[in-house]
């Protein structure tokens, strides 16, 4: 199966990263390589593209459309004007490590598209759609061990409640987990449609019919803790704020609210570090802010983009910059 992924918010990334021709660009979830692309044709002399994804696919499938378009770009700018670009399979939360491996000393920019990628949910293989019957995978790293069929067939009734909850937010969580624990009991539970069957009967009859599709919060809950997409956030956030060079931004695309929520408050924590009392009448902790927000409230796609790419209509892109020197704080 072709490797597609079409890049959400594509024009307003480009834009917000200001790329530098001569820079090292990171995106940190490489996917089918939409947005890499793009980065990649802005990228001049000393230009570098690091690609960082979990799914080995996604890494051989990107590795092909940049090698095509630095060919491209040889035959129209000569070689001595193209981009390089370095391909690790990691998570990448692990940026700091990939970036100490390939003897970098920080980034000019970097990007980060949460979630699943369209290949990932449109192969049925994989197992990540309640629209195909699959086995119950959901791994976006073929290469780890915990499926979301070892999920569902050991959590236990609260576990599922608060992984079904927190995760997918999902109003009939406990019904739900109560019905999977219930089934499991006659058999195990190793397909999609069959875990989408029990969700459906575990929901009543109105809240069926109004709404997403019965299985959409409960899929993406499983999604989330096989992936422990949130822990990595966590961590990401922080790292790649912290590897940016003066000037450099990073944007992040998010998908739903927990993503959003972790993105959001972590910029806000660098934006105002200070730690000291409320009652203090100035600042002695000396933490000031070493970043500053592109954009107030966060972009989202336009109706162009939402009519050509329905995917793209819960994204939500934020960007930051690294200061060139800290700023104090103003009390004035």
């Amino acid at each position: 199966m072709e490797f597609i992924h079409k890049p959400v918010l594509f024009d307003e990334v480009i834009e917000g990263l200001n790329i530098k021709p001569d820079g090292t660009y990171a995106d940190g979830t490489l996917g089918g390589a939409g947005h890499s692309c793009g980065i990649a044709e802005r990228l001049g002399k000393g230009g570098l593209l690091v690609g960082i994804d979990r799914d080995r696919d996604a890494i051989e499938a990107a590795g092909k459309r940049l090698e095509a378009l630095r060919a491209e770009l040889n035959q129209s700018r000569g070689p001595e004007n193209v981009f390089s670009f370095r391909l690790v399979q990691s998570n990448y939360s692990d940026i700091k490590a990939v970036l100490k491996e390939l003897g970098l000393d920080g980034l000019d920019g970097a990007l980060l598209d949460l979630g699943v990628s369209s290949f990932q949910l449109d192969n049925p293989e994989r197992g990540f759609s309640y629209m195909q019957d699959a086995p119950l995978d959901m791994r976006m790293n073929e290469d780890d061990s915990f499926t979301a069929e070892d999920l569902v067939n050991g959590y236990s009734r609260e576990e599922l409640t608060r992984v079904i909850k927190e995760y997918g937010e999902e109003r009939w969580a406990a019904r739900i987990a109560e019905f999977i624990v219930k089934e499991r009991q006659k058999g195990r539970i190793t397909g999609t449609f069959q875990l989408v069957d029990i969700i459906k009967r575990a929901m009543p009859a109105a809240a069926r019919r109004d709404g997403p599709h019965p299985a959409k919060r409960t899929f993406q809950a499983l999604r989330i803790e096989v992936n422990d997409e949130l822990g990595h956030l966590q961590q990401a956030v922080e790292d790649f704020t912290d590897v940016l060079k003066p000037g450099g931004r990073l944007a992040i695309i998010s998908f739903h609210s927990l993503e959003d929520r972790i993105v959001k408050d972590y910029f806000q924590k660098r934006l105002n570090p200070c730690t000291c009392p409320p009652s203090f009448p100035v600042c002695v902790c000396g933490k000031v802010p070493d970043i500053r927000k592109i954009n107030g409230k966060p972009i989202t796609a336009g109706a162009a983009e939402l009519e050509e790419n329905p995917r793209s209509r819960s994204a939500k892109l934020r960007i930051i910059e690294k200061l060139e020197t800290p700023k104090k704080i103003s009390y004035s």
